[in-house]
């Protein structure tokens, strides 16, 4: 009897060593976890995470029509000329806001010299969508796509997903993730000055 309490002492005192151990842990990655992940509304520049960087792509632009916020027919066709920007994002995609307010300053740098960006939105009601706008003041075109029309054309694996198409239509640039702004400087731009 006396052998029998001493092995249930035993085990009562493994089992609590083994869930302060456990306790102790949880506890630890809770303090990483708030020192480590990023404040909500945080963008890559203001947290210092690293950007999604451009692969270098020569493709024809896909032929995409869609409609606009106000229901107007619209087509990244209609765009030649001009260097284009298309973002394949979602209102509920974290990267997605992060790299809003980081898209809207470049394009008001930049939209002068012949650039826009076509922020095209993966499957939400367009209420939502004109609610987003109007919260993050996005002046760029915003195209609402409920049959995902451009995932498919661009073939997304994921959002954010970003392209650049040059003057002749040929996209050059593609890349999956939020980007910063120097990396838009150091990849964008250069097109921009191209004739």
């Amino acid at each position: 009897m006396a052998v029998h309490r001493k092995n249930m002492k035993q085990q009562n005192r493994s089992k609590v060593i083994a869930l302060a151990l456990i306790g102790a842990g949880l506890l630890l990655l809770g303090v990483v976890a708030l020192v480590a992940l990023p404040k909500p509304g945080a963008t890559a520049e203001s947290t210092g995470e690293r950007s999604a960087i451009p692969m270098e792509v020569s493709f024809p632009a896909p032929e995409l029509s869609l409609t606009d916020l106000e229901g107007n027919p619209v087509s990244l066709q209609d765009l030649q000329g001009t260097v284009v920007l298309v973002n394949n994002w979602a209102t509920w995609c974290p990267p997605c806001k992060a790299e809003m307010p980081t898209l809207q300053a470049y394009f008001e740098d930049h939209h002068k010299k012949g650039f826009t960006i076509i922020a095209i939105d993966a499957g939400d009601p367009v209420p939502e969508i004109v609610k987003f706008v109007q919260e993050y003041g996005l002046t760029f075109p915003v195209w609402p796509d409920v049959s995902m029309k451009a995932i498919a054309a661009f073939r997304n694996q994921g959002l954010p997903s970003s392209y650049v198409i040059d003057r002749d239509g040929t996209v050059r640039l593609a890349w999956a993730g939020a980007v910063s702004r120097d990396v838009l400087e150091k990849y964008v731009t250069p097109l921009l000055k191209e004739e």
